[in-house]
C-alpha cells in the first residue's frame, strides 16, 4: 500500500505558563488557509476560503461561522434528530467575537466573499476554546492569499484574589470577578467583550493593557508562522474617488446637506438627505445617469466628511448636544398592567418596552453544550423589529445583532440579581425595541432594571448603561456620550459601558480604526462612568428601589424543605399524590433530589391549600400526643388508625379499652373516627397506638385490667406473724 505523507507545520509558544500551538499542513489543505489551534487539549480547527468579487458589488461580504459539535467533548446530541442544528446562541456569540476585529483590518477595496469557519473538535473541560478561534481565523487569513496583513490576538483575562490571569481554566473563570474577552493587533486593541462584578474603571484598564502585552506574543507568534508558509497575496486596488464630481457635489450640496443632518428628527432628516442624494444623482449624473454611480459615492463620502468635520474642527455635534451630555429622557414604570413587571425608557429617540416576567422552577433554561450542563433562572431577549427604525420588512426571529445586544445587556444585569435564597422565581425579561436611533441595548438594560425592580426582585443595585463614541483625526480626538445612529455609523469607535453606582458591570467596544491607547481608554471610561450615574440618578427618580412586594399578578412561590425520607410520600406511587395536590390546589410542585420543594400558585388562597396538603404528608407522629384518627382495617390482633394523612399507627387489641375485649371488630369498626394516643415509636418507623389509655376505667376497678381470658387467681392467704422473742 502506498502511504501518503502528511507534512505538517506546528509552532508553539508560552502564554501565561500554558503552551498554545498552531498548525497547518494537516487538515483541510484545500482551503485558502487552514489551521489548528491547540491549548491543552483543546482544539479550534479553522479554515477559510474566498471567491473573486461578485460585479458591481460596493460592500464587503464576509461570514463567520463558529461551531462547537459536542462529540468535541465525548457527547452525542439530545434530541430527536441525534445531530446538530441550527448554531446555538453561544456558537452565535462566538462567531461576532471573531467577526468584530477582524472585518476593519481586511485590506481597502478588497470585496470577495470571504466565509470563515470555526470548529472545535477536541474539548478537554478546562481550556476555552474562543480565544483560540480568534487565533485561529487570523492566522488562517495571515497565511492565506486574501488580502488580509495586520493579524489579531484574542485573550480572556481573568482576576483571582486580586490578580490578572490571562486565559483562565473553565473553573478558574467562574470563581473571577471579571471575564474579560479582549482582541487587538500588535499596536493597539481593538475589541474588548467583558462581564464584571462591580470592577472598578482602573482596574478595567489594567486588565486591558495586561490582555494586551499577551496580546502582543501571540501576533508575533502568527508572523513567525507566516514567514515559514504564508502564501503571496493577492493585489487590491484601493476605491479612488473621481475629484472632479467630488468638488461639484461638494460645492452644491455641502450646505444642504449640512442642514439635513442637523434636523432634530432622525425620520425627517433621514428623507431630506435621500432626497438631496436622488437629486445629486440626476443633476450630476451626466447623460442618461453614467456617472451616477460616481455621484451617489461621492455624497455618501460628503456626508462623512461634514459629520467629522463639525466634531472634529467646529466642535459640535449634529443635535446640537455638548460632547458629554445625554439625550432628554422619559422613563415610566408599570406601563402594562398585566405584566409582572414593565417599563417604557425612552432617550431621545431610542426607546425600549422591557417587561419582566416571573416564573416557577418549570421555566429553567436547561443549556447543554460542550460544558456541563446548565440551568439558567435569569435570561433576557432582545427584539429589534423593523418599525423600530421606520423600516417595512417581516420579523423573521433574532439574528446575530439581536443575540448579540441581549446577552451584553443580560450579562450587564445577571450580576446584581438577588441569590436563590432571595428570589425563588426564574425570571425573564424581554426588551422591545420600539424606537432606534443608537445605543438600543444600553436603553434595555436601564428599561430590564426597572422592570425587574417595578416586579418586585430584589435587585442588589440598580443597572444603567451608556454608549459612548470617538472620532479621531490624526492625534485629535473627541469622545462622545450616548452616541446616536449617524455618531455611531459614521465614528470610530462604539464602547458600551453598563454598571452601577459602585461598579463596571459589563462592557462591549468595537474599533473602527486601527485601535485605541490606554490614556484615550481611561478618558472615554470616566465620561461613561459620569453619564452613567447621571442615568441612575434619573431612573431613581421615578423608581428609587425594588417594590418591597412582587406584582400581584406574579405567581406566589414559597420554598419548603421536606424531610427526605418524606419525598416519596409526597410525589406517591407514580407521581399520583404530587398530581392530586395540583389538581385540588391549582398550584405547581417542584421537588428537588436533596428535598426542596417549590410551591408556586396563581394566589395565596391556593397556594396555602398546596401547603397544608403537603403539610398533612410531611407531618410524623409524637409520642404522646393524642390524635382523632380513622379506623383504616380491623384485624385479628387489632386495627390500623389513620392518625396523619398517609400514616397509620397500630391500635393493639391490648390498648383498646380499659377492660377486656374479646374481638377487636366488637369495638372499633373500619370509617370509625376514635381518639387515640402515639405510646411509641419503633425503630423501624412503626407506630404504636393507644385508646384506653384515654377511656375512663370502669367503676369500683382499681387494679389493672387486662384482656386475658384466663381469670385472675385469688388472693394468696397471709402468713401470721411470728411473735417477738
Amino acid at each position: 500500500m502506498n502511504l501518503l505523507e502528511l507534512n505538517p507545520t506546528t509552532i508553539t509558544i508560552d502564554i501565561g505558563g500554558q503552551p498554545i500551538s498552531i498548525e497547518t499542513g494537516r487538515i483541510a489543505k484545500q482551503a485558502a488557509g487552514s489551521v489548528i489551534v491547540r491549548q491543552g487539549n483543546t482544539m479550534v480547527m479553522v479554515a477559510v476560503c474566498y471567491s473573486d468579487p461578485r460585479e458591481g458589488i460596493d460592500f464587503f461580504p464576509l461570514s463567520v461561522d463558529y461551531r462547537e459539535p459536542v462529540y468535541a467533548a465525548g457527547k452525542i446530541p439530545g434530541g430527536w434528530f441525534k445531530r446538530e442544528g441550527k448554531a446555538t446562541t453561544k456558537e452565535t456569540l462566538v462567531s461576532r467575537l471573531i467577526d468584530r476585529p477582524l472585518r476593519p483590518l481586511f485590506e481597502e477595496g478588497y470585496n470577495g466573499d470571504t466565509a470563515i469557519t470555526a470548529q472545535v473538535i477536541a474539548f478537554d473541560g478546562h481550556h476555552q476554546p474562543d480565544t483560540l478561534a480568534i487565533v485561529g481565523a487570523s492566522a488562517a487569513l495571515l497565511i492565506s492569499e486574501i488580502p488580509f496583513n495586520n493579524p489579531v490576538a484574542g485573550v480572556r483575562v481573568g482576576r483571582l484574589n486580586g490578580e490578572f490571569v490571562i486565559n483562565p481554566t473553565v473553573s478558574q473563570r467562574f470563581a473571577s470577578d471579571l471575564d474579560l474577552v479582549v482582541a487587538g493587533t500588535e499596536g493597539a486593541i481593538v475589541m474588548v467583550e467583558a462581564g464584571a462584578q462591580e470592577v472598578q474603571e482602573e482596574d478595567i484598564v489594567k486588565a486591558l493593557l495586561f490582555g494586551h502585552s499577551k496580546i502582543k506574543e501571540l501576533v508575533q507568534f502568527q508572523k513567525d508562522l507566516q514567514a515559514k508558509v504564508g502564501k503571496a497575496k493577492i493585489s487590491v486596488t484601493p476605491p479612488q474617488r473621481d475629484e472632479d464630481i467630488y468638488k461639484k457635489v461638494a460645492d452644491k450640496y455641502a450646505a444642504l446637506l449640512m442642514d439635513a443632518l442637523t434636523k432634530k428628527v432622525k425620520i425627517e432628516s433621514y428623507k431630506a438627505i435621500d432626497a438631496l442624494k436622488k437629486e445629486a444623482a440626476k443633476e450630476l449624473g451626466g447623460e442618461e445617469g453614467s456617472h451616477a454611480e460616481e455621484v451617489k459615492a461621492c455624497y455618501d463620502l460628503l456626508k462623512e466628511t461634514l459629520f467629522r468635520n463639525a466634531i472634529i474642527k467646529q466642535g459640535m455635534r449634529l443635535d446640537g448636544r455638548a460632547f458629554d451630555q445625554i439625550r432628554p429622557l422619559n422613563i415610566q414604570v408599570g406601563v402594562l398592567p398585566t405584566a409582572h413587571g414593565s417599563a417604557l425608557f425612552t432617550r431621545g429617540e431610542t426607546q425600549a418596552l422591557a417587561v419582566a416576567t416571573l416564573g416557577t422552577l418549570d421555566d429553567i433554561q436547561i443549556v447543554d453544550g460542550l460544558e456541563e450542563e446548565l440551568q439558567r433562572k435569569f435570561y433576557l431577549h432582545y427584539n429589534f423589529p423593523g418599525y423600530s427604525v421606520g423600516e417595512c420588512k417581516p420579523n423573521r426571529g433574532p439574528g446575530r445583532r439581536e443575540i448579540g445586544h441581549g446577552a451584553l445587556a443580560e450579562r450587564a444585569i445577571a450580576t446584581m440579581m438577588p441569590d436563590a435564597s432571595k428570589n425563588p422565581y426564574t425570571v425573564r425579561v424581554v426588551s422591545e425595541i420600539t424606537e432606534s436611533n443608537g445605543s438600543s441595548s444600553m436603553a434595555t438594560i436601564c428599561g430590564g432594571t426597572l422592570a425587574l425592580m417595578d416586579a418586585g426582585i430584589q435587585l442588589k443595585a440598580p443597572v444603567a448603561g451608556v454608549a459612548m463614541g470617538l472620532v479621531s483625526e490624526g492625534d485629535k480626538y473627541v469622545i462622545l456620550t450616548d452616541i446616536a445612529g449617524q455618531e455611531d455609523h459614521y465614528g470610530d469607535m462604539d464602547f458600551k459601558v453598563a454598571g452601577t453606582k459602585k461598579g463596571i458591570t459589563a462592557l462591549q467596544m468595537d474599533i473602527k480604526i486601527a485601535g485605541v491607547d490606554a490614556d484615550l481608554l481611561t478618558k472615554a471610561l470616566d465620561q461613561a462612568k459620569k453619564g452613567r450615574i447621571e442615568l441612575l440618578d434619573s431612573m431613581a427618580e421615578v423608581l428609587a428601589a425594588p417594590r418591597p412586594d412582587v406584582n400581584e399578578n406574579a405567581p406566589k412561590v414559597v420554598t419548603i424543605q421536606l424531610p427526605k425520607e418524606k419525598i416519596r410520600d409526597v410525589i406517591g406511587k407514580g407521581g399520583a399524590t404530587i398530581r392530586a395536590i395540583c389538581e385540588s390546589s391549582g398550584c405547581q410542585l417542584n421537588i428537588d433530589d436533596d428535598g426542596a420543594c417549590q410551591v408556586a400558585g396563581p394566589n395565596k388562597d391556593k397556594l396555602e391549600i398546596a401547603l397544608k396538603m403537603i403539610s398533612d404528608l410531611i407531618q410524623t407522629a409524637e409520642i404522646g400526643k393524642d390524635y382523632l384518627g380513622k379506623v383504616a382495617k380491623v384485624t385479628d390482633f387489632g386495627a390500623f388508625v389513620t392518625i396523619l394523612p398517609g400514616l397509620d399507627g397500630l391500635l393493639h387489641v391490648s390498648e383498646m379499652a380499659p377492660y377486656r375485649v374479646k374481638s377487636p371488630s366488637d369495638e372499633v369498626s373500619e370509617g370509625q373516627e376514635i381518639l387515640v394516643r402515639c405510646i411509641a415509636i419503633e425503630a423501624n418507623g412503626k407506630i404504636r397506638l393507644s385508646r384506653k389509655i384515654l377511656m375512663p376505667k370502669p367503676e369500683g376497678d382499681e387494679g389493672e385490667v387486662t384482656n386475658s381470658d384466663t381469670p385472675a387467681p385469688p388472693p394468696r392467704p397471709r402468713r401470721p406473724r411470728r411473735p417477738l422473742s
